[in-house]
């Protein structure tokens, strides 16, 4: 299915704005994750759940605002789905719950926070994007700000495994694939059915991945409300927006950084909710993102 094409109409920016504005949202999955895990999720079932909800309400979304017409997609669309399901949604989910198991929290973010260097990489392979000063300093400046609003300055090294290093280095870059893989798939094609497609092979890998026919899953009626609401609010509908902006944007390269200000807004939900310590040195990484983001828009588009 096919939407008009509104690219021209628009200014350049306005699709780093979706981005910016998805960031934001996904800045509150772990509120989501915490309530989760607090009702006796496990993070494979949280993270299935996540996504089988946001296919069951962008499935109904499709039927009741497109009807048939939003199932119909060409194969090549559905090949870049079934890749963004499998690997960007379904793998990191898995290689990124791994790394935190081996090497904690900390190291994780660390390593998770280096796929803007990857979608840097991809997008000047696929997509001939020129790698510019401007863009290095700004994906440095935005490594260093993520690392230091995560950690605040401190890892516990002891923590530190092999396989849990390769682990998130593999999170990074199924990671950094979403921007590239998502603009393939995107194109001219309903945001609504990119992202349905999406999470119905997400939810085929996980559910497969949980082998619930050899390990029962015990499910209660509190963790499917919160997995409903965290499919819905920073799954489906910030997916939506995410695909919207994707279609607009003309640098794939600059995606990650922009949606960077998660780590900003989950750092301020952590505060505000769960009482955590903000540290100066935290401090200085919101506004090394900040700077980041300031920095990969500023100039002319496309140099």
């Amino acid at each position: 299915m096919t939407i008009p094409d509104h690219t021209k109409k628009s200014p350049l920016s306005s699709g780093y704005i979706f981005i910016f504005i998805s960031g934001i949202l996904w800045g509150s999955i772990g509120l989501f994750i915490k309530q989760m895990a607090s009702s006796g999720s496990t993070p494979v079932l949280t993270s299935f759940l996540r996504v089988f909800f946001a296919f069951v309400i962008l499935f109904a979304a499709c039927c009741i605002r497109y009807g048939l017409k939003a199932f119909i997609i060409d194969f090549r669309t559905l090949l870049s789905c079934a890749f963004i399901g499998l690997i960007c949604y379904g793998l990191y989910n898995i290689t990124y719950s791994f790394s935190v198991t081996e090497t904690g929290v900390s190291v994780s973010a660390v390593l998770l926070n280096i796929s803007p260097v990857f979608t840097l990489i991809f997008s000047a392979v696929l997509f001939t994007e020129k790698i510019t000063p401007r863009k290095i300093a700004a994906i440095l400046i935005n490594i260093v700000g993520c690392v230091l609003t995560a950690t605040n300055g401190q890892m516990d090294l002891r923590l530190i495994s092999a396989a849990g290093i390769l682990a998130g280095i593999g999170a990074g870059i199924c990671y950094s694939l979403t921007p590239i893989a998502g603009r393939l798939a995107s194109g001219r094609t309903n945001p609504y059915s990119v992202s349905m497609y999406s999470y119905f092979f997400a939810t085929l890998f996980l559910g497969l991945w949980m082998r619930p026919w050899s390990h029962p899953v015990e499910i209660n009626f509190r963790i499917l409300i919160w997995g409903f609401f965290y499919g819905l609010i920073p799954t489906a509908v910030t997916y939506i927006i995410y695909y919207k902006g994707l279609q607009l944007i003309t640098e794939s390269s600059k995606v990650p950084v922009i949606a960077s200000v998660e780590t900003v807004v989950a750092t301020a939900i952590g505060i505000t909710l769960y009482g955590e310590h903000l540290g100066l040195v935290s401090i200085f990484g919101i506004v090394f993102v900040l700077l980041s983001i300031i920095v990969m828009q500023s100039g002319k588009h496309g140099h």
